[in-house]
């Protein structure tokens, strides 16, 4: 059996959480990440600003009563006083909320782990960049699937040159779950928000599942683009924002991409695939078959790689049962989580983090997304022009 690389954490870190309240399902996806790998014990909320539904949704987890708040401020201000306060906080709100929820607890020297996107504006992101320099936490963003073995394995591979000179770069997120017309449907009530610039930002689909397409893209290929041409459109009549993006990058080295995301891509589940093609070979990846990566040599057969038969470190990093043994998605989450709770006790301990959490998307990977975001909103209204990114 393949052991992940880094061993058990000195301690349980203990961890906050901001937004997640009872219904919500990204809450409950971060809190089982975090006590999948035994890093972390959820302590203290503020799961909502309804004093009532705070409390109900505290109990449900087992919280003390007394560290369930209803303001984020007091909550930063209250843990960062207490010998036992928190040592992080999870960021699970609305776009809108991630900046200054953020800022509060960096300013009281706690560690950020943040869902994406990073914010609602560049310079908010840049901001935050800032402040977490300043401070030295760790600020983690939750880009979920670099969490996997096979991306791992699969940067790994193109760092490595076993593809040669990457060529071309092709990625999609579709899914469907906006298409849905009836509007008392669960599906239809989430939008809502998603579909507000006050809160959501001023993209939609964009910012929701394009910035992880645009950083699953970046994060295996090792590359970024400089410049893209972007068109953005709304399906849905009445809708404010985006519910699709289609987007064409060029590279400094001359490489060219394609990157398009839809939430009204009817049938699509969960739909994120990305190709990298170099001129020695190919890799592809389907996060909805998460335990295969296919390497296809140039003139070759293509090859099935699986998770828990490759040799390589940062596969076996974040591999936790056999091979044959699936492992998914809230495994890809704990995998970010125990990699922040590496770099979190590094820093307690005035020690170097060790390499292989290395790979966490951080602070960094959010601005490098608020830029995107920029860019095809730039290009989308100069009537689809190539924009510098």
């Amino acid at each position: 059996m393949t052991e992940p690389t880094l061993g058990p954490t000195p301690r349980r870190l203990r961890l906050g959480m901001v937004g997640g309240g009872a219904g919500a399902f990204i809450g409950a996806v971060h809190r089982i990440a975090a006590r999948l790998d035994d890093c972390y014990e959820v302590v203290a909320g503020a799961l909502s600003s309804d004093p009532g539904r705070a409390l109900a949704s505290g109990a449900a987890i087992r919280l003390d009563p007394l560290r369930c708040y209803t303001d984020y401020r007091e909550m930063a201000r209250a843990e960062a006083a207490r010998k036992d306060g928190i040592d992080a906080v999870a960021i699970v709100t609305p776009n809108h909320l991630h900046a200054p929820v953020a800022t509060a607890f960096l300013e009281a020297g706690i560690h950020v782990i943040c869902d994406k996107p990073l914010a609602i504006s560049t310079v908010e992101g840049e901001a935050l960049a800032t402040l977490a320099r300043r401070h030295n936490r760790v600020f983690a963003l939750t880009h979920t699937y670099t969490g996997y073995p096979m991306v791992r394995h699969a940067r790994a591979l193109v760092a490595d040159g076993a593809i040669g000179d990457v060529r071309l770069v092709q990625v999609e997120y579709a899914q469907d779950w906006m298409a849905e017309t009836d509007k008392q449907s669960d599906a239809f009530q989430r939008s809502d928000w998603h579909n507000d610039p006050q809160r959501a930002g001023p993209t939609g689909c964009t910012s929701d599942i394009g910035t992880h397409a645009f950083h699953l893209a970046g994060y295996v290929s090792g590359i970024a683009p400089n410049e893209l041409l972007a068109e953005l459109h709304a399906f849905t009549p009445g809708r404010t924002l985006d519910d699709h993006v289609q987007v064409m990058l060029r590279y400094p080295n001359g490489a060219r991409g394609m990157l398009w995301s839809s939430q009204m891509a009817t049938g699509c589940e969960n739909a994120l695939r990305l190709r990298v093609f170099g001129s020695k070979a190919s890799l592809a990846f389907d996060q909805e078959n998460p335990n295969e990566l296919w390497l296809t040599p140039q003139g070759g057969s293509a090859q099935r790689l699986t998770r828990g038969r490759v040799r390589g470190a940062a596969a076996e990093h974040a591999t936790r049962v056999p091979s044959g043994h699936p492992e998914g998605y809230l495994e890809a989450f704990a995998q970010l989580y125990r990699d922040a709770a590496a770099r979190i006790l590094a820093i307690e301990s005035g020690t170097e983090p060790p390499a292989a959490s290395l790979d966490l998307p951080t602070v960094d990977d959010g601005v490098a997304g608020m830029r995107f975001i920029d860019a095809v909103l730039a290009s989308h209204r100069a009537g689809s022009r190539w924009t510098a990114l």
